[in-house]
């Protein structure tokens, strides 16, 4: 895409204005380290309608800091170091390959959130659509220039951040290949620190980069008051049950409540429209009904050819009501 659009290449899906919206489960770590978890989770974003969904990738010698590795905690698989624990949610390579595979077969893409250069190397053995920088990951240069060099689309969540942090990403990043996601990251988030205003503040300062949004608040609302909003790329964790063990899974959405979530996002983007007044065929009827003409626009000045064409169908029914 041309560094003056607003449309990015998320594998064989195009986001940005214009577009329906991308909406990506967010797997993270939520399986537990558990395949046959992931595997549900992409099952259920698969049958709720999802583009895709997200995990995380952590090398995690260079990800934990030194003096937290041998820190003891309690686990459901009993207690371990922390640096044990960070291995034990992890998927190798062959646990990848199974999830590549399984999404294939469900017909949804997937990628990650790369924590550290080494798992950019790793993610690059997969034909990944795009990469999600976290929001902690905000400020790694190193990361950011690894992952500008491999090429694809970066979504950039800003959550923590202040607006020269972004401005900086973005120069390291390009902005000719990203999309920037506002975020407010707390897990799970309040209402009244969401800003989801802040939807059109990034719009308006990244006039050609799509903005999108990464939710972390309980409910379904707010997520979709951003798609009213403009955003052209939503993500929100998924989880099996809110209450299984987990740092994130009580600001994750269950299966039901995905689903609804998914439908709920396709009927805004439908009724959006294009900002163009008009006149439809199926207002016709009700217009004959009920309207009294007096202005100096008379109804014989409209006509069929004026409605949207899509509606000719609607122009006999009666309106309810009357």
């Amino acid at each position: 895409m041309s560094s003056n659009s607003r449309l990015r290449s998320l594998g064989d899906r195009i986001a940005g204005p214009g577009r329906p919206v991308y909406v990506t489960g967010e797997i993270g770590i939520n399986h537990n380290g558990d395949l046959e978890n992931a595997f549900a989770l992409i099952d259920a974003a698969a049958d709720a309608g999802c583009d895709a969904v997200k995990f995380q990738k952590r090398t995690p010698e260079i990800c934990t800091p030194r003096d937290q590795w041998d820190i003891e905690r309690d686990t459901p698989w009993g207690r371990m170091t922390y640096i044990d624990y960070r291995h034990r949610v992890e998927f190798d390579a062959d646990g990848y390959r199974a999830i590549d595979e399984y999404c294939r077969k469900r017909g949804i893409a997937w990628f990650a959130s790369p924590w550290d250069v080494a798992s950019v190397a790793f993610l690059e053995t997969f034909d990944v659509p795009c990469y999600k920088v976290a929001s902690a990951s905000l400020t790694d240069d190193e990361l950011l220039r690894a992952l500008r060099a491999t090429g694809r689309t970066v979504i950039l969540s800003t959550g923590m951040s202040t607006p020269r942090q972004i401005r900086h990403a973005v120069e390291v990043l390009g902005s000719d290949n990203i999309l920037l996601c506002h975020a407010t990251s707390t897990y799970p988030a309040k209402a009244q620190e969401l800003n989801l205003r802040m939807i059109n503040t990034l719009q308006d300062e990244y006039p050609n980069v799509p903005i999108g949004y990464s939710g972390h608040e309980t409910g379904l609302q707010t997520t979709l008051a951003a798609v009213a909003l403009g955003a052209a790329f939503i993500e929100r964790h998924i989880t099996l049950d809110r209450a299984m063990w987990g740092s994130d899974q009580a600001a994750s959405v269950e299966p039901g409540g995905l689903t609804r979530l998914v439908r709920d996002i396709r009927i805004i983007e439908e009724s959006l429209g294009d900002g163009v007044k008009k006149v439809y065929a199926s207002e016709l009827g009700p217009m004959k009904k009920l309207r009294r003409v007096a202005g100096v626009v008379a109804e014989a000045d409209l006509s069929v050819a004026d409605a949207d064409a899509d509606a000719d169908a609607h122009a006999d029914r009666t309106p309810a009501g009357v």
